[in-house]
C-alpha cells in the first residue's frame, strides 16, 4: 500500500479468459469499482492486470476476476504487488 493509502496490485487471470469480453468486463467493473490502470490480452493466453485505488476496491476486483464474465472459465489467479500506475481511469492497452 502507498503512501496515499492506495494499493496496487498485477493480475495475472489464467482460463478461457481471451475471445470472452474479459477485457472489456475489466474496465467496466475496474471502472465502476473507482480503480486506475490497465488490462490486456498475453501471448500466453491469459489476461494481465493492474490496478490501484481504495484496498477494499481491489480486493472486489480480485474476488470478481476469479469469476470474470458469464461466458470465462477462470483456472487462476496470481496476485502480486506493483508500481501505482497513477491517476487516469482504467483502460485496455495493447497486446503483450
Amino acid at each position: 500500500m502507498t503512501d496515499s493509502g492506495r494499493r496496487a496490485v498485477r493480475l495475472q487471470i489464467d482460463g478461457r479468459v481471451q475471445g470472452v469480453w474479459f477485457r472489456g468486463w475489466t474496465v467496466d467493473t475496474a471502472t465502476g469499482l473507482g480503480l486506475d490502470g490497465w488490462v490486456r490480452n498475453r501471448a500466453d493466453g491469459s489476461v494481465e492486470v493492474v490496478a490501484a485505488g481504495d484496498p477494499a476496491a481491489i480486493d472486489r476486483l480480485v474476488a470478481a476476476c476469479h469469476q470474470g464474465p458469464r461466458t470465462a472459465h477462470v483456472m487462476a489467479v496470481q496476485v502480486t504487488p506493483t508500481a501505482d500506475p497513477g491517476p487516469g481511469g482504467f483502460r485496455q492497452v495493447a497486446s503483450a
